[in-house]
């Protein structure tokens, strides 16, 4: 699952020789499952709300609901580990965490926004652990009379000299990171091990004044059950502001790139560290409900004597204390629901579990600190945004981005200075559940898709399961802060609006791409089993452009009313690179074909399912005809027999652009065979050709605006209403939609303007006017006449060769040798129907009417006109209808 989406034999065999090669050169520091993701995973899961939130969390939910909550979110976190775990197995998986799992996954248009809101999450967790460390520090300066402003601004200056000194320690590199991480990791190991030897220590007489009894059975029960207090008291708060507790588990997956063997060692590393991190949780919940009050006072006068008989029924009565008098006024300084020291307090040596918050804070807040660059920097690479590949660059021999780490300490800073823990804390919940949202979403669509290419393997997942951890994810946000929801899910919707119209070039056979084939194919499955409907008819176009950017103006011109509604493709014998319709903006499949000859490939192109057959014609010479060939006539007559409509287009200037491009110095290349120019090289040539031969600057009459300009329309016959409906698709665009409809009809009544009228509005076309011309018989100009004769008098036959006393067998080699020559008797013919030239009527060609007199023909019909041309003849299918069904 790399950038390209493939891998080759080659490609592995020079990373071989560099890697054996490289003996000289020091090699990048790679780490395994253990060091590398579990170990970096346990001690980003565990963070401040660990140690000064969680006991509080209980005293307020009590055990039981507590317990809940820490389910609910390792539900979360377990199903996106799974989802996590498939994704990353399901191929190579480079630097950029959860962004390149996203990105390649679900394509751009999503992995974009969600590097960018992930990012800046990892920023923001990295904040969260700064300041739950700083508060820590000051508490500490308070107790022994150190303040060096005030509770606030301490939290501030203390935040901003631990978050640069971690960004040092990042800047020194991986290496020492992780070293650092280690040590983090043992001090933690000692703090645990302290905490619950210290459950055990029989309590002195202070520790039972501040509420710690050791386990006591009264105790556990008094605390199963919630005890909501102050504005913060209810499960979706509490659940806020423990989820940040939960969200390290992309920690390992961040770093990707410098794993090991990032297929093993994600799913490995994030399964273990989410058991672990769960038992410790639960085990520090429970033993903290089983042994300290929710309200002590602290004062050893508190104590009862052993016969006392006074009024006093609850818990800490049965203990022999009276707390009734702090409770009662809400003033009490210690237990469980208000002082956030409880696990110093039942440890057996307090300081060390200060150590153990030093170690969960920082380590978390480095953590958090290296993975932001990292993700950020794989999406600088992509250049899916502008004006980010700045922070993309990467230095030493781990490629560290140290751009990116000074721009997310810069935000990192920001939010320290807010010096409020519970204000952080929901915020980052909201970007994190939103990153594991679109991450079991990847999960699912990939396998929904059925794509061949999904084959992870990890199997221990399920798509059911990622929809429900994305669905509930979402869920969650809402319901935890529904503001900060719609903020963060307004940027992601900006972000991928931006992402959508730019359109960056990339392809990493995402599953968005398997999803779009599938729902093509069904739908092509379900339509082939439906008879077309009229009212459904759009023009599906063949057409035969040659080389696209050869001839731009036909190019543009179906693309004008095929674009958005209908197919359109652009028929080539010869091989050509596709990218320059997409440069112009043109809607349209490009299909090359190799043939023995012009007609063979035309036919084949042909068979695909289009109704409506294009063929380009060029204004002086067509040079089919000029090279004494029936291939201008075959065209026609394969479309016709094939039951296609035909429409041919004619441009003064032509349409032909080869000498334009040779104007600007582009080689041109000669087709061996039939001698037809060419300026692209196939994929399979070995010619180099300059990037500018794809030439998007050329403009025709298509792309620029008409304005108040008319579209005149000839209808002499019915051939099932293209003739009309291509017109009325033209006005639809932005460029034609200020120009007027005329549509020109034979008759011999003025009446039949009124009633034309009546029938166009019941087909819903907006005509401007209907004129009738009855001079339908008048004969002919004489130049105009004699321009026809003279344009074919080169292919009339001589006097002998129309002697019709030869022999069949000379005959029909006479129109094998020579099918363009002209007869006397053909050309007599033809002279009676060139006087309804005027009209500009596609006509049908006869089985033997030679190529040479119905190309010259054609001419006589759209010389002349200085606008573009376009003969059309339907195949006599219904293309317009006027009744609902």
């Amino acid at each position: 699952m790399g950038d390209s989406g493939t891998g080759s034999l080659s490609a592995i065999h020079e990373q071989n020789e560099e890697n054996s090669a490289g003996g000289k050169v020091k090699q990048p520091v790679r780490f395994g499952w253990i060091t590398g993701v579990m170990v970096r995973c346990m001690l980003n899961i565990w963070g401040v709300i660990l140690f000064l939130r969680l006991s509080w969390i209980t005293s307020q939910a009590g055990i039981i609901l507590t317990w809940v909550i820490i389910f609910m979110s390792v539900l979360v976190t377990s199903v996106t580990c799974l989802s996590v775990s498939a994704i990353s197995t399901n191929g190579k998986v480079s630097s950029g965490g959860a962004y390149f799992m996203i990105s390649r996954t679900l394509g751009p248009e999503m992995g974009g926004p969600i590097g960018v809101v992930f990012s800046f999450a990892n920023a923001l967790g990295c904040a969260l652990n700064t300041v739950g460390f700083a508060e820590t520090v000051r508490d500490l300066l308070i107790e022994y009379n150190s303040v060096m402003v005030d509770s606030i601004n301490d939290v501030r200056i203390i935040g901003t000299i631990t978050v640069t000194s971690l960004l040092l320690i990042s800047l020194a590199g991986m290496e020492w990171e992780s070293k650092t991480q280690i040590l983090f990791f043992l001090v933690l190991m000692v703090t645990f091990a302290n905490y619950f030897v210290g459950t055990v220590i029989p309590a002195t007489p202070e520790e039972q004044a501040m509420g710690f009894f050791n386990y006591r059975a009264d105790i556990f029960v008094e605390n199963l059950f919630p005890d909501w207090r102050g504005a913060e008291g209810n499960f979706f708060q509490m659940f806020a502001i423990f989820f940040p507790s939960a969200i390290g588990i992309l920690a390992g997956a961040n770093i990707s790139g410098d794993l090991r063997d990032p297929e093993t060692a994600i799913p490995k590393g994030t399964l273990m560290a989410i058991f672990g991190t769960t038992m410790s949780y639960l085990l520090i919940s429970v033993t903290a409900g089983a042994c300290v009050l929710r309200d002590a006072s602290g004062n050893l006068n508190d104590s009862l004597p052993l016969n006392y008989s006074g009024p006093c029924d609850d818990v800490a009565c049965k203990l022999g204390w009276n707390f009734t008098k702090c409770e009662q006024s809400q003033t009490c300084p210690f237990g469980m629901s208000n002082s956030f020291q409880v696990l110093s307090l039942v440890s057996a040596f307090g300081p060390l579990i200060t150590a153990g918050v030093f170690a969960a804070s920082l380590s978390s807040a480095l953590a958090f600190l290296v993975s932001a660059p990292k993700v950020f920097q794989c999406l600088c690479k992509d250049n899916i945004y502008p004006y980010i590949g700045f922070f993309g660059k990467g230095y030493g021999k781990n490629n560290e981005p140290l751009r990116a780490y000074i721009l997310c300490y810069l935000i990192a800073l920001a939010f320290i200075l807010i010096a409020q823990l519970n204000v952080i804390a929901p915020l980052i919940s909201n970007f994190f559940l939103c990153s594991y949202a679109l991450i079991n979403f990847s999960c699912f669509h990939a396998s929904i898709t059925n794509s061949p290419g999904w084959r992870p393997s990890f199997k221990y997942y399920s798509k059911w399961t990622a929809l429900f951890g994305s669905v509930i994810s979402v869920v969650l946000m809402f319901l935890l802060t529904w503001w900060a929801a719609l903020i963060t899910f307004g940027i992601i919707i900006f972000l991928f609006g931006y992402v959508t119209y730019k359109k960056p070039e990339v392809n990493w056979g995402s599953s968005v791409q398997a999803g779009t084939y599938n729902m093509a194919l069904s739908y092509s499955v379900s339509l082939a089993g439906v008879e077309d409907h009229v009212k459904n008819f759009r023009p599906q176009c063949l057409v035969l452009t040659g080389p696209p950017n050869l001839r731009p103006a036909l190019v543009d011109f179906v693309g004008s009313f095929t674009k958005n509604v209908s197919l359109m493709i652009c028929g080539d014998i010869l091989m050509v690179s596709r990218p320059w319709l997409n440069c112009r903006k043109v809607r349209s499949f490009y299909t090359p074909f190799k043939g023995d000859n012009l007609r063979e490939g035309a036919r084949h192109l042909m068979q695909q399912e289009c109704l409506v057959f294009f063929v380009f014609w060029s204004c002086l010479g067509f040079w089919l005809l000029e090279s004494k060939s029936s291939l201008s006539l075959f065209c026609l007559s394969d479309t016709f027999d094939a039951n296609y409509g035909v429409c041919i287009l004619r441009m003064m200037d032509g349409l032909d652009v080869t000498e334009e491009l040779q104007c600007e110095g582009v080689p041109m290349f000669i087709c061996q065979s039939c001698g037809h120019p060419f300026f692209i090289s196939s994929p399979f040539s070995d010619v180099d050709i300059p990037n500018h031969t794809i030439n998007n600057d050329i403009r025709t009459v298509f792309q620029t605006k008409q304005g108040k300009k008319t579209i005149d329309v000839y209808w002499i016959s019915d051939d099932g209403g293209l003739t009309l409906l291509v017109p009325y698709l033209l006005t639809r665009r932005k460029r034609w939609r200020k120009s007027k409809v005329r549509v020109f009809i034979i008759g011999q009544q003025q009446t039949m303007e009124e009633e034309m009228l009546v029938l166009l509005r019941r087909f819903r076309l907006d005509v401007g006017d209907v004129i009738v011309m009855t001079d339908s018989q008048r004969p002919p100009f004489p130049k105009n006449l004699k321009r026809f004769e003279d344009s074919v008098a080169a292919f009339r036959l001589r006097e002998g060769q129309q002697q019709g006393d030869g022999s069949v067998q000379q005959q029909q080699q006479q129109r094998t040798e020579g099918p363009w020559k002209i007869s006397d008797k053909q050309m007599d013919a033809l002279r009676l129907k060139v006087r309804v030239c005027y009209y500009l009527s596609l006509p049908v060609p006869q089985s033997d009417c030679p190529s040479s007199l119905y190309m010259a023909w054609l001419d006589t019909l759209s010389c002349g006109l200085h606008c573009p041309v376009l003969l059309i003849r339907g195949n006599q299918q219904n293309v317009l209808t006027f009744y609902c069904q």
